[in-house]
């Protein structure tokens, strides 16, 4: 069956975030905190390690206080910032004002980066006359970002975990996507980078194709290496 529609994750899939040195420095550049360099350095090892940067490294541990918040951070813009500022408070930082500032730099569309060749994909796809949709496990809106990058032309669709109170690997996130592109989700594709959320997909009958979460200048055809376009060309004909 020919594929009339693509979904896709964003974090990691379409869009990769800053790295936690940058983030940080941006935050604390803004607002004018000056520190040393080595204690920079440590701050940005502990923020990686206590996993407070969304869409960067997972933490190396959830305490349990947080457990809960965590496992369900997705589900409401509440819970995700409840979740990522406990998060980076296990690290001793020289201005408690910088929590709630780290949390706000992550949606900024200038923290985010598009993989090199997310453009040339959608474009292609779209050409091809598919539809295409973002299914996101998120606690804001992304909209912008893809705005501000020009990638919004081309999604059909948005599906944000905080707007329907579900997070992926729910089958029922990926059959809202699938309703809004007017397709059956067999006719549909999945593409992201969590085998485990993304995975949820196939319980609905889609396609799931994965590509590797690595930083934007590691990965500069992994969304082209799907060969998604050409899935959703034109039918050959039958003699």
């Amino acid at each position: 069956m020919q594929i009339k529609g693509v979904l896709f994750d964003f974090s990691g899939t379409l869009f990769r975030i800053e790295s936690v040195a940058s983030w940080l420095r941006a935050v604390l550049d803004a607002r004018g905190t000056t520190v040393e360099q080595a204690d920079f350095e440590q701050y940005a090892r502990r923020l990686t390690a206590a996993g407070a940067l969304p869409g960067g490294p997972n933490p190396e541990e959830v305490p349990p206080a947080l457990a809960a918040v965590w496992a369900g951070r997705d589900r409401t813009a509440q819970l995700h910032r409840e979740a990522y500022t406990g998060m980076a408070r296990r690290v001793a930082l020289p201005d408690p004002g910088l929590y709630d500032a780290l949390y706000d730099r992550h949606r900024d569309p200038a923290a985010w980066q598009p993989y090199p060749d997310a453009a040339e994909v959608l474009r292609g796809l779209r050409h091809n006359g598919a539809s295409i949709g973002v299914v996101s496990n998120i606690g804001w809106d992304l909209r912008p970002v893809f705005r501000a990058h020009g990638l919004d032309e081309w999604v059909d669709a948005y599906v944000l975990s905080y707007e329907h109170g579900m997070q992926k690997p729910d089958p029922g996130l990926f059959r809202t996507a699938c309703s809004l592109l007017g397709h059956d989700p067999a006719e549909v594709v999945m593409v992201g980078d969590d085998r485990h959320a993304d995975g949820g997909a196939a319980a609905l009958g889609c396609e799931v194709r994965f590509v590797d979460h690595l930083p934007v200048a590691e990965r500069p055809e992994g969304l082209r290496a799907l060969r998604l376009v050409e899935l959703t060309g034109p039918a050959p004909r039958v003699p």
